[in-house]
């Protein structure tokens, strides 16, 4: 089974792919920044403000249950009907969210988008695998990280701009024409030669993993929340994850054709890039999610403030994709990985000394770094991935890299949650018992922060800051994890590819 543009008498036409390839990709990415700014019209509108998580865990959860099914698909009948069965399902999904007249009705259609999405980026990632050599793919991977940053700085404007003149059921409509050029790009332009033979699919395996993600993700979303730790139901989840685990692991050792074959986790470099892919996903998590709250409630800065912190990071992280292409072809995916993973640990280190008084612009810096370490360790983990693996093996490969970093998002937004939440309460109980953690959302809008008293406000500001060292810190100990997993990258890959 060779290359799709070196087999067969149509010709894949590569930069009109690659346009089509991105396309894909730029409407899941910016599927989370356009909801995000869109969700409090949502919740204006339909109501049901303690559901609101669920309406970004839903899609992840199927996001995270789907990927690596869909990587599997993908190596047994090539990627053009995979890639497109994802986007009509993503597309169907969108279309139904924007008619949804209740938050349970929007969960349940962006389960159905969130099935879809599983197949977009890891499988647009591999078909770039596929259709150019080792020497190309460095910098092509760059491109596709670009997508990526320019989601995150575009999505909160369109975001902003559809609700405000139009209505929040736009947000989800405007993947529509993005997806259907897409699907015109992908079946006018690739052609692949995948061999014909009847294939065994695994659907145990299939089963079981999908039961696996969700236990597990069902656990760290509801745990401590609505249901303590320690409850029957949160126990019975545990214990339903743990055995439907070991009961995946069995099905994949015997399996003839099985959805994970863990034979590629042998190769040094696949196992050193999807662990390191898991911490760096929670450190990721870890900034993403809680830098907004400390400009916003300790330094008294606005949202559009907050969001440019964050959009630092969205810069920093493209152009180091970019940068990595060319650094992979000169000094290799070693060399590169460390240089990565000393920027992850600066711009850690930045986090961990802010204070109230660093203002804005310190907070943009320590993004700006995290983002060009994950640039550069991103882009060196694919191309390093792509080039150990044959095509038979290169999509579920590098949707594991993926489904990894996906993973270490979920567990980072529980275990960093959960820490937060509990130093702020320590610390509020010894200060001022009358306080909780909840008191924190008065320092998030402007009218309520003004008008409380001087002494309660500090008392909420310093345990915020307090507790968001905390958490900082944790970040700054996976990044050091990180640095230290990235040593064990094998000295064979320093050379160029």
């Amino acid at each position: 089974m060779g290359e799709a543009n070196s087999i067969g008498i149509k010709q894949t036409k590569r930069p009109l792919v690659l346009a089509s390839v991105m396309l894909a990709m730029f409407m899941g990415a910016i599927e989370a920044t356009i909801v995000s700014t869109a969700m409090p019209a949502i919740v204006a509108d339909l109501g049901g403000f303690t559901l609101f998580s669920w309406v970004f865990s839903a899609y992840l959860l199927m996001n995270s249950v789907t990927v690596l099914i869909y990587g599997k698909l993908s190596d047994l009948f090539g990627r053009k009907p995979v890639l497109t069965v994802g986007i009509i399902f993503f597309l169907i999904g969108s279309i139904l969210c924007g008619f949804a007249t209740s938050m349970k009705m929007l969960i349940i259609f962006r389960l159905i988008q969130g099935f879809g999405a599983g197949a977009v980026t890891p499988i647009a990632t591999t078909i770039v695998g596929d259709i150019y050599t080792a020497e190309e793919r460095a910098k092509i991977q760059g491109y596709l990280s670009s997508v990526w940053g320019i989601s995150a700085i575009t999505g909160p404007a369109v975001g902003g701009l559809v609700v405000q003149y139009a209505s929040w059921k736009y947000v989800f409509w405007i993947n529509v024409p993005l997806g259907l050029l897409a699907l015109a790009g992908l079946w006018l332009f690739l052609h692949e030669n995948v061999n014909k033979k009847k294939h065994k699919i695994d659907y145990p395996g299939a089963f079981l993993l999908t039961i696996t993600i969700s236990s597990f993700m069902f656990v760290l979303v509801e745990g401590g929340r609505n249901w303590p730790w320690g409850s029957w139901q949160l126990n019975a989840l545990i214990a339903l994850a743990i055995v439907a685990l070991a009961g995946f692991v069995i099905q994949e050792g015997r399996a003839a054709e099985p959805m994970m074959p863990f034979s590629i986790w042998k190769e040094r470099a696949i196992f050193i890039a999807n662990i390191t892919s898991l911490t760096t996903g929670i450190m990721l998590i870890g900034i993403s999610s809680f830098l907004p709250t400390f400009v916003q409630g300790v330094m008294e800065q606005t949202p559009i403030i907050a969001g440019f912190t964050l959009t630092a990071m969205s810069i920093g992280w493209p152009i180091a994709s970019t940068l990595s292409g060319r650094m992979l072809v000169t000094i290799g995916y070693r060399k590169t990985s460390i240089i990565g993973g000393v920027f992850l640990i600066f711009g850690s280190l930045v986090f961990v000394t802010m204070q109230a008084s660093s203002g804005p612009l310190w907070a943009a810096v320590g993004s700006f770094l995290v983002g060009v370490g994950m640039g550069l360790t991103s882009t060196a983990f694919i191309v390093s991935i792509q080039s150990t693996v044959g095509w038979e093996q290169r999509g579920v490969a590098t949707a594991a890299n993926m489904f990894m970093r996906n993973l270490g998002n979920t567990i980072g937004a529980a275990l960093l949650g959960g820490i937060l939440n509990n130093r702020l309460n320590h610390y509020l109980a010894e200060k001022s018992p009358s306080l909780t953690a909840d008191d924190a959302n008065l320092l998030l809008k402007t009218e309520e922060r003004d008008n409380l008293l001087d002494s309660v406000r500090e008392v909420l500001q310093d345990g915020l800051t307090i507790s968001l060292h905390s958490v900082y810190y944790v970040v700054l100990t996976i990044a050091i994890v990180s640095m230290f997993l990235i040593f064990f990258i094998p000295k064979k890959d320093q050379s160029s590819i």
